[in-house]
């Protein structure tokens, strides 16, 4: 299958060849959201073959074909783990400390362990793990793309269960970025509880961070 594969396996196969055989792709959603959790997602495959056709960078992926693949990651990965930092600990240090506690925290959850981390754009300074920090990695490496997909799909469903607490504020179609009509719910009813109160756009400053 990996001659198949829409983003490649090299890191993993550079990573195996340096003696390590736990190798995870991590990845996040949700840090220029206004709402909602930020949701880190790991993802290990044993090797190319395991990883299903059609895993790319989540943001190239349909709804429909996000899912599909996300299932399909669960069921041929050799392990994979999710986790989450909500807007009040984004709020309290920030999203980008938030999205490394959750990298970690997802990390910390594979069963096996992971002994090397491929990471997307950032570097868990706080894992004492081997560790290699690709820019744009969803789009370079299958198992961060894959971690990309999952996460996002489990993201957008946490977002789903949002929007029928707070249906005004229409979380299922934007799932928390700053669209339009976003913005002007905000206006009209304010923050709700799962905004990111110190975000543009929630406290009614221009956007721009």
């Amino acid at each position: 299958m990996s001659s198949l594969l829409t983003v490649k396996f090299d890191f993993e196969a550079k990573a195996r060849a340096d003696g390590f055989s736990v190798i995870a792709g991590v990845d996040e959603v949700g840090r220029g959201c206004l709402a909602g959790s930020v949701v880190a997602a790991a993802v290990v495959f044993e090797s190319a073959e395991s990883v299903p056709e059609g895993v790319d960078d989540s943001k190239k992926l349909s709804k429909a074909r996000r899912e599909e693949l996300a299932e399909r990651i669960k069921e041929t990965a050799l392990t994979f783990a999710f986790a989450e930092s909500d807007n009040d600990v984004v709020d309290e240090i920030n999203v980008l400390e938030a999205t490394k506690r959750a990298m970690l925290s997802a990390v910390g959850k594979l069963d096996p362990a992971a002994d090397f981390l491929l990471i997307d754009a950032v570097r868990l300074n706080a894992s004492p793990l081997a560790q290699r920090s690709i820019i744009k990695g969803d789009s370079a490496s299958a198992s961060i793309a894959a971690a990309s997909i999952i996460a996002k799909v489990h993201r957008d469903a946490l977002m789903k269960e949002f929007d029928s607490l707070y249906p005004q504020y229409g979380f299922s179609r934007h799932v928390g970025y700053g669209t339009p009509e976003h913005l002007e719910a905000i206006r009209v009813y304010g923050p709700c509880p799962i905004h990111r109160k110190t975000f543009r756009g929630v406290n009614q400053l221009p956007l721009g961070f």
